[in-house]
C-alpha cells in the first residue's frame, strides 16, 4: 500500500496557487528547471492565451533533452492542433490520450470514466496537484472571452507525497503506453510494460518531524473508489466550529448531505460557495434541489459571481484542508481518476480559509430560503429534468449514489 492510501504525514513544504496566474508560472519555473523528468497529466489542454506559454515550457524541456511526458483525457482535450502536434513530434515530448473518444465510445458507459485528475511531478523532487486545467483563465471554450479570471486554485508540494504521485503517475503512463505500442504493433513491448512494477520512487524529500502534514488521495475505478469521498465525511463529521467548502460542481450524495446537515445541526457553521453561474446544464441545475434541505437546516450558501467557480477545496476547523481535482457529485467520485491533496496545517488552512471567506463577501451572493422557496416553475421543472438525466446516467452505470 502506497502512502497515497495513508495517513498525512509530515515533512511537507506547501505552495497555494490561486488562478493560472499563480500556478503557470510556478510551473514553468519547474520545468525549465528541470533536468532529468516531467510528468504531466491533465483532463483539459487548451492552448489558447496562457495556455501556449505552458504548452512551450514542456517545448523547451523536451528540446533539452528531458523525458517530456503529457498525459490528457481524450474527451476534455479533443483533437490537438496539427501545427502543435508537429512541434511536440519534432522536439520529441511525448504525448498521450486517455480513453479516446467518438459517437460510439459514448454510448458505452465504462468509456464514460475520464481522466480529470492534474498532476505533475518534475525530477522527482517538486509535485503540483489541484483543480486548474491547462486553459487559460480568461478564456472558456464554450463561452469564449471571460470578464473575470477563473476561481481555481492548486498546490506546490515537495516532500514524501511527491514519490507518491510519481508513482501513480508511472502506473498510468505504463497503461497508456502499452495501449500505444499494441496500436503500433508492438504486442511484446506493450505487455512488457503493462506487466512491469508500477514505477519508481522517485526522489522527493524523505519524512520528517518538521513540515506540513499531507497526504495524496487518489480516487479510481480499482483500489481507491472511495477515498476522497470518506475523507470529506470523516472531516466533515469531526469538525467542531465551522466547515468552508468551495466546490464547482456540487451535487452531494446522501451521506455527505447528512453529514453537512448534521454538522450544522450541532452548531458547526457551515459555509458553502458554488457556482453562481451557468456553465453545463446538469450541473448547473440537478445540484439546486438539495440547497432547501441544505439551508432549512443551517447551511449558509454562497454563489460565486464574477465568472465560473472551478475550485474543489475545503477547509475544516482552521487546520484541516483539501485542495484537488474531485467536484462532489457523481462524476467525480463514481467515474473520474481524481487527485486531492489533503493537508493538515494551519497556517495552509488559514491562508485559503481567508481567500475563500473573502470571495464569499466580496464577490459571492449568499442564497436566501425564502427566494429559493419562490423560484419560477419553470426554474423546477429544469432542476427536475437534469436530475433525471443524472439519475439514469448512473441507473446505466449501475452506480449508487
Amino acid at each position: 500500500m502506497t502512502r497515497a492510501a495513508a495517513r498525512p504525514q509530515g515533512g511537507h513544504e506547501l505552495l497555494l496557487l490561486e488562478g493560472t496566474r499563480e500556478f503557470f508560472p510556478a510551473l514553468i519555473a519547474a520545468m525549465d528547471a528541470a533536468q532529468t523528468l516531467v510528468h504531466f497529466e491533465t483532463y483539459i489542454f487548451d492552448f489558447t492565451g496562457s495556455g501556449a506559454e505552458l504548452a512551450e515550457a514542456l517545448l523547451r524541456a523536451a528540446r533539452r533533452g528531458v523525458q517530456t511526458c503529457v498525459a490528457v483525457d481524450g474527451l476534455g482535450t479533443g483533437t490537438v492542433p496539427a501545427e502543435w502536434q508537429q512541434r511536440f513530434t519534432e522536439a520529441g515530448l511525448h504525448w498521450r490520450v486517455y480513453s479516446p473518444v467518438n459517437a460510439l465510445a459514448l454510448l458505452l458507459p465504462t468509456r464514460w470514466r475520464r481522466l480529470h485528475r492534474k498532476l505533475c511531478v518534475v525530477d522527482g523532487h517538486v509535485a503540483f496537484c489541484g483543480g486548474i486545467n491547462v486553459l487559460d483563465d480568461f478564456h472558456d471554450p464554450s463561452w469564449g472571452r471571460l470578464e473575470a479570471p477563473r476561481l481555481d486554485f492548486a498546490v506546490r508540494v515537495t516532500g514524501p507525497l511527491v514519490a507518491d504521485a510519481q508513482q501513480t503517475m508511472a502506473l498510468l503512463w505504463r497503461r497508456l503506453q502499452a495501449v500505444h505500442d499494441l496500436r503500433r504493433r508492438e504486442p511484446l513491448q506493450a505487455v512488457q510494460d503493462l506487466l512491469r512494477d508500477g514505477g519508481q520512487r522517485g526522489a522527493g524529500a524523505p519524512p520528517g518531524p518538521s513540515g506540513a502534514r499531507a497526504a495524496l488521495l487518489l480516487r479510481d475505478n480499482l483500489r481507491h473508489r472511495k477515498r476522497i469521498e470518506r475523507a470529506y465525511l470523516k472531516a466533515i463529521g469531526a469538525a467542531h466550529r465551522e466547515v468552508v467548502i468551495a466546490n464547482a460542481y456540487f451535487i452531494p450524495g446522501r451521506k455527505l448531505r447528512n453529514a453537512l446537515v448534521r454538522a450544522a445541526q450541532r452548531g458547526v457553521r457551515v459555509q458553502l460557495l458554488l457556482q453562481g453561474r451557468y456553465e453545463y446544464f446538469m450541473q448547473y441545475h440537478a445540484s439546486r434541489p438539495v440547497y432547501g434541505l441544505l439551508m432549512d437546516a443551517g447551511v449558509e450558501i454562497h454563489e460565486y459571481a464574477p465568472s465560473f467557480l472551478h475550485a474543489k477545496v475545503a477547509v475544516i476547523d482552521g487546520h484541516w484542508a483539501t485542495v484537488g481535482s474531485s467536484n462532489l457529485d457523481p462524476l467525480s467520485l463514481l467515474l473520474a481518476r481524481e487527485a486531492n491533496v489533503v493537508v493538515e496545517d494551519k497556517a495552509f488552512a488559514q491562508q485559503l480559509r481567508e481567500r475563500l471567506l473573502r470571495a464569499m463577501r466580496e464577490e459571492g451572493r449568499r442564497m436566501e430560503p425564502t427566494h429559493h422557496g419562490r423560484r419560477p416553475w419553470l426554474q423546477r421543472c429544469k432542476e427536475n429534468l437534469a436530475m433525471f438525466v443524472m439519475r439514469l446516467a448512473l441507473f446505466v452505470t449501475r452506480k449508487r449514489y
